[in-house]
C-alpha cells in the first residue's frame, strides 16, 4: 500500500516515482507536486500536514484559446473605458479548506496581468480582474489546473448547491431515523434498571445501540470531522473541532464500556448529540442559502442571444435581423425586441410600439408603453408589441449587467464588525479546549465521593459541546444576507455587506436636485428670442446632450415646430458635464447651457429672479435665446425628508442650478441647507469637506453626480439615472422612490442593531452556559440541544429583518 506524496491518497498500483524518490498515484499528482515546488508554494503542504484530508485528483484538462473562449467568454466582463481589462467569475472545484484558498490566491496573484483577486470561502467562486494584454484567459484556467483544481463556469454553483441540499437531507434523515429507534432501546434499558434485566439482555441492547449510533456518528457527523481536520491543519480550534471531540469521545467511551461489560454506555447520547447539532447546522444552511438566493435572482434573467443587426446607415427591416450572441452586440447596433423577449442591451427606440414589464427589475407590476425616442433599459420584458431600438451600450455596460455585478460581488466584502467577530471566534476554541481539560482534571482529582471518573468525563464532554462559537460566527453574515435579500425584493440593491454598516453610521445625507428630489420632467414655461436663428441648430445641439434641461428644450422645439425638421450633422461636439455643450453646425459655432457657462463664452445673460431653471442658446457667438423651465418635485419627497430628519440625519441639497432655484426647492421640502451653482468637481469637494467631521451619504442620478457619489462614504443612485452612475454607486434604488431610500437607511440601522443583538446573545449564552457545564449541572445531551438552540436563536433573530424596518 502506497501513499501519494501530493494528494495523500492510498493506492496499491505501481507508484509513479520522481527524481527524488517521491511516490505518486498518477502523473497528474506528480506534475502538480513538481509545479508547486518549482514555484515556491511548498508551504501549502505544511498547512495540510496535520490532517489526512485527501486532495482531489488533478484534472487532465488543458485549455487552448478556442476551448477557453467557448466555455468562459460569456462570463467575461470588459471595462468599456479600458477594453483590455477583463473580469472573470469562475467556480474553482476542489476547494475544501482555507489552505486551498491560500494556494489559489497565492498562485493567481503571482500571475502577470492579474490586477485583483477574491475567492469566496462559502461558494468557491473566484473573481479575477486581469489585463488580457499581459495574460490570456486560458493562462488563468490552466494555472488553476496546474495547482490541482478544476475551473468551471460559475453557473455550476447552482447544481452544487442543489447537491449539497440533497446530501444534507440524506444525512439528517439517517440521524433522525437512528435517533428515534435508539430511544426505544434506551427506554428499555432504563426500565430494566428498575424492573430487573438479565446481563445477557443488556449486552444485546447495548449492541443494538452501538449499531444504531454508528451511522449518525460516522456518516451524518462526517461533515464536522472534515471541517475539524481543516482547522487543525491551520493550527486553529474551531467549533467543529469541539463538536467532533465531544461526539467521538462519547461514542468510543461507550464502545469501551460495552466491550468491558460496564452497565453504563452513552450510545444514545452520542446519537442525539449528532442529531441535534446537525439539525441546527441544516437549518442554518437552509436559511443562509435562502437569503443568498435573493441576491441571485437578477442573474437568472440573462439570455444568451438577441435579434440584432450591425450598425449601418439606415434602420433595418425586421427580416434583416438575425440571432446574435448577446456579448457580440456593440453600442450603435440595432436590436429587435419582440413580444415575450427580454431586453439585454440598453438603447433608444427607433420604430414600433410595445408594452414592457419592468417588474423583475424595479418591482413595478404595471406594464409601461414605449415608442419612438423612448429609452429602453435592459431587463425589461416585452409583454406586447415589438420595437426596433439602437443599442447605447454593449452588454457589459448595460444596466442589467451592472446590477448583476453589484449583486455577485456582495459575498466578497465583509463588514468590520464581522471581522472582529471572526477574530474572537478564532481564539474561542482554544479557550474551550483548555476549560474542558481543566474540568476533567478537577473532577477526576476531587475528593468528593459523589463524583467518579465517568462523571468527570461527562462534564468535560458537556463543556466541549455546549460552547458555541458558531453563534458568534453567524451573528453578522446571516443578518447581512437576510437584510440584503429583503432589500433586493423591494428593488434596492446593496453593493456589499460593508455598505450596510457604513450606511447605519452616516450622519449627513446630501441630495442632488434634478432627477433625485425632482422628477427631471422639466417643461419650458416661456422663451425669449433676442435674435433670429436656425431652430434646427438648437434641436441638434439639445438632442446631443443627455441633461434633463437639454431634453426639455428639445421636446419644446419639436412640439412647437411649424414644419418637419431636417437636422444637419454636428461637428466638434464638446459636452461639459453639468455646464453645457458646444458644437459646429453647418460651419457655424453654437453653444447652449447655464448662465455661468454662457458667461464663460463671452456672453452677458440677464439675471433671473423667477426661481426656475434657465437654458441659454448662442448662435454664431451671439446670445440669441433664453428658455425658462420648471420641474415637478417627486411624490413623497417632502415626507421622506421629514422622516430622514426624524432619524437624526442632517439633510442638505447640492445642485448645479442657480442658488435662487436651489433655495426655493429646499424651502418647499423642508431642507435647511442648500448649495447651488455647483459643478461636479465642486460637489465632490463639498462632500470631502463634510467628511472631515461626519460620514456622508450622497444621493444622485446623473453623470454630473458621479464624482460626488464616488467621494461619499455611501453613494446611492436612482435607478432611472445614467447607467454609469449605477456602476459607481454603493446602493441602487431601482424604483426611483424616495420612500425606498428611507427604507434602506432604516434597514441598515436595524441590521446593525440586530448584529449587535446577535453578538450579545452569543456572548451571554456562552458566559452563562459554560460555567454551568463546568459545575456539572448540564449533561451532554442537554448541552447539544442548548448549543443548537443558541445558533438557531441567532438565525431567528436575523430573520426579523425580513419584516418592515
Amino acid at each position: 500500500m502506497f501513499v501519494c506524496k501530493h494528494c495523500a491518497g492510498h493506492f496499491e498500483a505501481e507508484a509513479v516515482i520522481d527524481a527524488n524518490g517521491n511516490e505518486f498515484c498518477c502523473n497528474g499528482c506528480k506534475n502538480v507536486y513538481a509545479y508547486l515546488k518549482s514555484q515556491g508554494f511548498s508551504e501549502f503542504y505544511s498547512k495540510l500536514k496535520k490532517g489526512e484530508q485527501n486532495l482531489a485528483k488533478p484534472s487532465s484538462k488543458h485549455f487552448d484559446k478556442q476551448s477557453a473562449g467557448s466555455m468562459f467568454s460569456k462570463l467575461l466582463r470588459r471595462d468599456e473605458n479600458s477594453p483590455f481589462i477583463c473580469e472573470l467569475e469562475v467556480l474553482i472545484s476542489g476547494i475544501h479548506c482555507p489552505a486551498c484558498i491560500w494556494l489559489n490566491e497565492k498562485a493567481l496573484s503571482n500571475l502577470e496581468g492579474v490586477l485583483e483577486l477574491n475567492i469566496s470561502a462559502t461558494t468557491s467562486k473566484a473573481r479575477v480582474l486581469f489585463d488580457e494584454r499581459k495574460t490570456a484567459l486560458e493562462d488563468i484556467l490552466n494555472l488553476i489546473i496546474a495547482i490541482g483544481y478544476d475551473p468551471k463556469p460559475f453557473n455550476a454553483i447552482k447544481s452544487a448547491k442543489n447537491s449539497l441540499s440533497r446530501e444534507y437531507y440524506a444525512r439528517l434523515i439517517v440521524a433522525l431515523a437512528c435517533s428515534m429507534n435508539i430511544m426505544w432501546v434506551a427506554i428499555a434499558l432504563y426500565s430494566g434498571y428498575f424492573e430487573g434485566l438479565s446481563a445477557g439482555a443488556k449486552k444485546i441492547l447495548h449492541f443494538a445501540e452501538f449499531v444504531l449510533a454508528s451511522p449518525p456518528v460516522f456518516y451524518t457527523a462526517s461533515v464536522f470531522y472534515r471541517s475539524a481536520l481543516s482547522s487543525l491543519k491551520l493550527r486553529q480550534i474551531s467549533m467543529d473541532v469541539n463538536v467532533s471531540l465531544g461526539i467521538l469521545s462519547v461514542y468510543f467511551y461507550s464502545v469501551y464500556a460495552m466491550l468491558s461489560g460496564s452497565e453504563q454506555v452513552y450510545f444514545d447520547s452520542a446519537c442525539m448529540l449528532v442529531t441535534f447539532i446537525f439539525a441546527g447546522k441544516f437549518l442554518q444552511t437552509k436559511a443562509t442559502q435562502k437569503a443568498a438566493r435573493e441576491l441571485e435572482n437578477i442573474s437568472s434573467l440573462f439570455v444568451e442571444q438577441v435579434m440584432s443587426v450591425k450598425n449601418n446607415s439606415r434602420i433595418p427591416s425586421i427580416s434583416e435581423f438575425k440571432p446574435c450572441d448577446v456579448s457580440e452586440v456593440k453600442s450603435g447596433d440595432f436590436v429587435l425586441l419582440r413580444s415575450g423577449e427580454r431586453a439585454m442591451i440598453d438603447g433608444v427606440v427607433l420604430s414600433g410600439e410595445a408594452s414592457v414589464d419592468n417588474s423583475s427589475i424595479n418591482g413595478e407590476s404595471v406594464p409601461v408603453g414605449i415608442s419612438k425616442d423612448d429609452v429602453l433599459l435592459s431587463g425589461a420584458l416585452c409583454a406586447e408589441g415589438s420595437v426596433i431600438y439602437k443599442a447605447t451600450s454593449s452588454f457589459q455596460g448595460s444596466f442589467l449587467n451592472k446590477l448583476s455585478k453589484l449583486l455577485s460581488n456582495a459575498s466578497f466584502a465583509r463588514a468590520e464588525i464581522e471581522e472582529l467577530a471572526n477574530k474572537i471566534s478564532s481564539h474561542f476554541g482554544w479557550a474551550i479546549l483548555a476549560l474542558c481539560v481543566a474540568s476533567f482534571v478537577f473532577w477526576s482529582a476531587a475528593n468528593i465521593s459523589a463524583w467518579s471518573g465517568a462523571n468527570a468525563f461527562g462534564i468535560a464532554i458537556s463543556v466541549l459541546v455546549i460552547a458555541c462559537p458558531c453563534a458568534l460566527s453567524l451573528a453578522t453574515p446571516i443578518a447581512t444576507l437576510v437584510a440584503m435579500g429583503t432589500a433586493t425584493k423591494r428593488s434596492i440593491v446593496f453593493k456589499d455587506a460593508k455598505v450596510l454598516e457604513t450606511l447605519a453610521k452616516c450622519d449627513i445625507i446630501a441630495f442632488d436636485k434634478t432627477g433625485t428630489l425632482s422628477k427631471a420632467n422639466l417643461k419650458v414655461l416661456k422663451e425669449q428670442r433676442f435674435l433670429p436663428f436656425d431652430d434646427e441648430a438648437l434641436l441638434a445641439l439639445t438632442s446631443a446632450s443627455t441633461h434633463p434641461i437639454s431634453k426639455a428644450v428639445a421636446s419644446y422645439i419639436l412640439e412647437n415646430a411649424l414644419s418637419p425638421f431636417r437636422q444637419g450633422a454636428l461637428e466638434n461636439i464638446q459636452n461639459i458635464a453639468g455646464k453645457g455643450i458646444t458644437a459646429t453646425y453647418k460651419g457655424v459655432k453654437i453653444a447652449g447651457g447655464s448662465a455661468a457657462f454662457i458667461k464663460s463664452l463671452g456672453a452677458s445673460p440677464a439675471d433671473d429672479t423667477s426661481g426656475g431653471s434657465e437654458y441659454y442658446f448662442m448662435y454664431d457667438n451671439k446670445l440669441v435665446a433664453r428658455f425658462f423651465l420648471d420641474d415637478e418635485l417627486r411624490e413623497g419627497a417632502k415626507a421622506s425628508i421629514k422622516e430622514l430628519k426624524k432619524m437624526g440625519l442632517k439633510v442638505l441639497m447640492l445642485s448645479g442650478d442657480k442658488q435662487i432655484v436651489a433655495s426655493k426647492v429646499a424651502s418647499e421640502l423642508g431642507i435647511d441647507e442648500s448649495h447651488g451653482e455647483l459643478n461636479p468637481e465642486q460637489k465632490a469637494l463639498l462632500i470631502k469637506e463634510l467628511q472631515k467631521s461626519a460620514n456622508v451619504v450622497m444621493v444622485g442620478d446623473g453623470i454630473n453626480d458621479i464624482l460626488a457619489l464616488k467621494s461619499a462614504n455611501v453613494g446611492i443612485a436612482m435607478g432611472s439615472g445614467a447607467s454609469v452612475s449605477v456602476g459607481v454607486s454603493d446602493v441602487v434604488l431601482l424604483r426611483d422612490e424616495l420612500g425606498d431610500l428611507v427604507f434602506a437607511l432604516r434597514q441598515a440601522k436595524k441590521t446593525f442593531k440586530v448584529i449587535k443583538e446577535n453578538l450579545f446573545i452569543s456572548l451571554v449564552y456562552n458566559a452563562l452556559s459554560i460555567p454551568l457545564a463546568m459545575a456539572g449541572f448540564i449533561i451532554p445531551l442537554f448541552a447539544a440541544i442548548s448549543m443548537s438552540f443558541s445558533s438557531l436563536l441567532v438565525v431567528l433573530n436575523s430573520l426579523r429583518l425580513k419584516g418592515q424596518p
